[in-house]
């Protein structure tokens, strides 16, 4: 059964304008190459050879610069939300149609990490039963100082040092199936409720990561591929 990944790229990037005036995000280039590219280059690499984007704002561009896939290797799907994205949730549910009843890797269209994304395929091929996500944290960034969920023994929970989600995670199916299709849900509401339950597995990550949430990294992140890569 093919490995499936679904790339996050519906939002409208307001931090972004007036680049995203124009231009949806994941379309926006550093190192030369579109955000998105970047991400669908290391999951193929990785061995998923199916992607699901979702895309609102823009999202022709998105489907005109990507068509099928082919050309990067891998089968692409898309899930329309125009004219208004879904946030992370609801997005998610409308897709489970393409995204089949197996786990699947959820990455999004505008972070850049170096993680090895092999370890997702891992996580995939072992995740209990039980669990309905497991999430990749990094290192708190200056604009998230506070963290975002906490982690020991790599289970998420309430007591733990406090990490950043990466915006990289695996997910069950089941974890939205009371999200209502079509209507806008967030993600963290269901991971809370998930966390304390103990159905939430995780690990931190020290590899590079940036979230590129505004003009100015999108151009600090050039620089380093251009240094790096």
């Amino acid at each position: 059964m093919p490995l499936t990944a679904m790339i996050l790229a519906a939002g409208r990037g307001e931090r972004m304008r007036p680049l995203t005036d124009h231009t949806p995000k994941p379309l926006l280039q550093a190192g030369g190459k579109p955000l998105i590219v970047w991400q669908i280059e290391k999951l193929a690499k990785a061995g998923f050879s199916r992607i699901v984007i979702n895309h609102a704002h823009l999202g022709d561009q998105i489907e005109q610069a990507l068509g099928n896939g082919s050309v990067l290797d891998v089968s692409i799907a898309y899930s329309v939300e125009a004219p208004a994205a879904l946030e992370t949730a609801g997005g998610i549910a409308k897709a489970l149609p393409l995204l089949g009843d197996a786990p699947f890797a959820v990455v999004n269209g505008d972070v850049f990490c170096e993680f090895d994304y092999n370890r997702l395929k891992q996580v995939i091929a072992s995740m209990p039963e039980t669990d309905l996500a497991y999430l990749v944290l990094v290192d708190n960034p200056g604009h998230n100082p506070a963290g975002d969920f906490s982690l020991e023994d790599q289970r998420l929970n309430e007591t733990g040092p406090r990490y950043t989600f990466s915006g990289i995670g695996v997910y069950r199916p089941e974890l939205f199936a009371d999200v209502p299709v079509g209507q806008p849900a967030k993600l963290a509401p269901l991971l809370r409720t998930a966390i304390a339950s103990g159905q939430v597995g995780g690990e931190h990550s020290t590899a590079y990561w940036l979230d590129v949430g505004t003009p100015q990294r999108l151009e600090q992140l050039d620089q380093h591929l251009r240094e790096h890569v």
